[in-house]
């Protein structure tokens, strides 16, 4: 049983773990980069919003929407 656990333990050190290891090693030299994955993922975000947004205006503009107050079960 114990052999499981250290396997999950090498798994997740020597393996999974690289990428955030190789992030804090560079971190130390170039701040920019080491926050690219913050920067990309703030940009998906941001992008999904959008299109949201853009989602609902066409819905609203073509009336498609039940703005009946009873129009929702959790109402």
């Amino acid at each position: 049983m114990k052999n499981i656990f250290e396997g999950i333990a090498w798994l997740f050190e020597e393996l999974l773990f690289v990428p955030h290891q190789t992030l804090t090693q560079v971190e130390l030299s170039n701040w920019w980069l080491a926050n690219g994955v913050n920067f990309l993922f703030l940009l998906i975000g941001f992008v999904a919003m959008v299109y949201w947004i853009n989602q609902l205006k066409i819905f609203n503009d073509r009336g498609e929407e039940n703005k009946d107050p009873s129009a929702h079960s959790f109402l």
